[in-house]
């Protein structure tokens, strides 16, 4: 049989590494609705279509990695 991966939501953990100022304020507001104050902070959220189009924008402030949910 093969293996099948975890069909729950995936987890995305994001680390922000570049500071927004001198970018615009819609740069600087989706980094908030981020969640994110401080450079080198980490926010944990559930992948979603919305999360995608967030981090498209500001791809160039954050590191994303997966996180393996365990269950």
């Amino acid at each position: 049989m093969s293996e099948n991966p975890p069909s729950g939501p995936r987890v995305l953990k994001i680390t922000l590494v570049k500071s927004a100022i001198g970018y615009t304020k819609r740069h600087k507001a989706t980094l908030r609705a981020l969640g994110f104050h401080r450079l080198h902070e980490r926010s944990g959220r559930s992948d979603s279509p919305a999360l995608q189009g967030m981090l498209r924008k500001v791809n160039h402030f954050v590191i994303i990695e997966e996180e393996q949910v365990t269950q």
